[in-house]
């Protein structure tokens, strides 16, 4: 195996029952659902980490999910990269974003945490925020003025009956955005990504 071909592709998430399938989860079930595309088993543990290795368009890669709870998500990952020995530059972070429009995806090459309390552990664990990411729109609800002063209640709660409806085309985008990224790198997944958006009803 040469370490410098090997992709790390981690999902942020709380885990446990009662945060599973609620908006602040959403990188682990894009994780769940590029292991269930391509065959992958997510179930080896380590490092306070659930993950498992396969290959996603021919390129070989660890898919991940830190069991740490979202705001310690960093050191698990940490571990994972050492232990591997991935670099920063074969990492791939998921992550749900409330700046970004429900559906809509947004690919980085680096960059702050963005007010998101997981990547900012990640930041503190590699003293720098040198790693791609695929952050998810989750948005901030659909102008209910109580939802949007209430960041923590629209985050940790449970998809709307509408965002229900078009959960798994993200989801299969989002799995898709990737692979593309893996294949062909950040830049030329953002000319494809980037500027698209899941049109559901009642949004605002």
């Amino acid at each position: 195996m040469q370490p410098e071909n090997v992709y790390l592709v981690v999902g942020l998430g709380n885990p446990g029952s009662k945060y599973k399938k609620t908006r602040h989860n959403v990188g682990f079930m894009i994780i769940d659902e590029v292991a269930r595309f391509y065959s992958i088993s997510v179930t080896k543990r380590k490092f306070n980490a659930q993950f498992g290795w396969g290959f996603i368009e021919g390129k070989e890669a660890i898919l991940a999910k830190p069991l740490s709870y979202m705001n310690m998500s960093g050191l698990p990952v940490r571990k994972l990269a050492e232990y591997f020995r991935i670099s920063n530059e074969n990492m791939l972070i998921i992550h749900d974003d409330i700046d970004l429009a429900f559906g809509r995806l947004k690919i980085r090459e680096k960059g702050g945490d963005g007010g998101h309390k997981g990547v900012k552990s990640l930041i503190h664990a590699f003293s720098g925020g040198n790693f791609r990411r695929l952050r998810v729109g989750i948005g901030r609800g659909y102008g209910s003025r109580e939802v949007n002063e209430n960041v923590t209640e629209h985050v940790l709660g449970r998809f709307s009956h509408d965002e229900e409806a078009v959960i798994g085309d993200i989801l299969a985008r989002a799995r898709d955005g990737v692979a593309e990224i893996l294949c062909k790198g950040a830049r030329d997944a953002m000319n494809i990504f980037n500027n698209k958006k899941i049109i559901i009803s009642n949004s605002t």
